[in-house]
């Protein structure tokens, strides 16, 4: 299926946002993630399926000053 990461078209396999977040490389990092512009925390991400065309940010905390 092709979903939008982060503003970018990407074609996935993954059946939901736990499985499309390792097969970035990010299963265990640190992220906040939303579906659609809908919140989900790391609790839900493994029963949280995704359809064609969802629109998914992932954001890494950062440190600075």
């Amino acid at each position: 299926m092709r979903l939008i990461i982060n503003g970018e078209t990407v074609d996935s396999a993954a059946a939901t946002l736990a499985d499309v977040l390792a097969e970035l490389g990010k299963g265990d990092a640190k992220v906040a993630t939303s579906v659609n512009e809908m919140f989900v925390p790391k609790p839900a991400r493994a029963a949280h399926a995704l359809d064609d065309g969802d629109r998914i940010e992932i954001v890494a905390p950062r440190q600075g000053g």
